[in-house]
């Protein structure tokens, strides 16, 4: 059930563009973008993302088969050969503009090309990263959406405490690959453990074979938690969310899918609104604009989902203050 409403706006000279700009109607000359994903194809989420997408332009005047042509490459999760494959077959098709949908994608296309525009959709960090030269000036080829920012790290533990307050060990599961800013977070995941008493432990998993080894064998440890570092890697929630439940062990994820899915509690931005907003991005370069000039936009729009199912199974009481703000309850 929806609760309420969680928009949070964050400093972004981008928030409020032009009307003017916006304006102008596409042309009929069939423009070609080229979309990047480090997902899985088959992953129905991922699907939802590009529905929003696609939505939002067509709402924009471009319509796929009338004067818009996609071209999509997809990477699985984590596997750098298929990305930087994927990369050099789409910046070889010469399109108009390139999505693309996570840090890794980024870097590489950055590495095939400095001219053709590229806007990210969901990264953490563009200026640490090299991406951008700064959040109101991009100054390069590329621009777009932060998904998370890196100080989310200590919100997401201080969920993981009021709910579960025993968890005194916190495992914060990384694949380097897929999340090279893992860093940016851990940081903050120690900073605010250590006033909490708590302890983290980073853990690189290469595979989703080793991620689940890593939770059986931390589960034989009293009082321990979950937290992933957010990334494509851990983008099958079901899957996440089951090999958690296996082991009897409270996660929190960035995810909302992951609460959907089995998983006790997620908090993060909402990514659907993310692809809708980056079609804004599209539309006002193919009319003619600069991403170097388009300042990169932070989230706007936060969700929590907390999963009473999970909680009862795993012998955990959620506070009411916590149910109370919450987006979403599921019974």
């Amino acid at each position: 059930m929806r609760r309420r409403d969680f928009v949070m706006l964050v400093g972004s000279a981008a928030a409020t563009w032009p009307v003017a700009a916006r304006a102008q109607r596409p042309t009929t000359e069939v423009r070609r973008i080229a979309v990047l994903m480090a997902f899985n194809e088959d992953s129905p989420e991922v699907q939802s993302w590009l529905m929003v997408f696609r939505k939002e332009l067509e709402r924009l005047g471009w319509k796929e088969g009338r004067n818009l042509k996609l071209d999509y490459r997809w990477t699985g999760s984590g596997d750098m050969n298929l990305m930087r494959q994927g990369a050099a077959e789409l910046v070889a098709l010469h399109p108009d503009l390139i999505i693309s949908s996570s840090s890794p994608t980024t870097a590489l296309l950055l590495a095939e090309t400095r001219t053709i525009p590229i806007v990210f959709v969901n990264i953490v960090d563009p200026v640490g990263q090299g991406f951008v030269t700064s959040l109101s000036r991009p100054g390069g080829n590329a621009t777009g959406l932060v998904n998370l920012e890196p100080s989310m790290a200590g919100k997401w533990v201080d969920l993981l405490r009021e709910v579960a307050p025993k968890v005194a060990r916190i495992v914060v599961p990384y694949n380097p690959a897929s999340a090279p800013y893992a860093d940016f977070y851990l940081n903050h995941f120690r900073s605010t453990a250590r006033n909490l008493g708590a302890e983290i432990i980073p853990s690189q998993v290469a595979d989703i074979a080793a991620f689940e080894k890593l939770v059986a064998d931390e589960s034989r440890e009293p009082n321990t938690g979950f937290i992933p570092v957010p990334s494509g890697f851990f983008s099958n929630s079901r899957e996440i969310a089951a090999s958690f439940a296996r082991s009897n062990l409270p996660a929190v994820s960035f995810n909302r899918e992951f609460a959907r899915s089995g998983g006790l509690l997620s908090y993060g931005n909402d990514i659907n609104d993310n692809y809708r907003r980056s079609a804004v991005f599209v539309d006002r370069i193919l009319k003619g604009e600069k991403p170097s000039d388009l300042p990169v936009q932070m989230p706007v729009k936060f969700e929590l989902v907390v999963n009473l199912k999970t909680a009862k199974a795993l012998g955990l009481l959620i506070p009411p203050q916590l149910l109370a703000t919450a987006d979403e309850v599921i019974e």
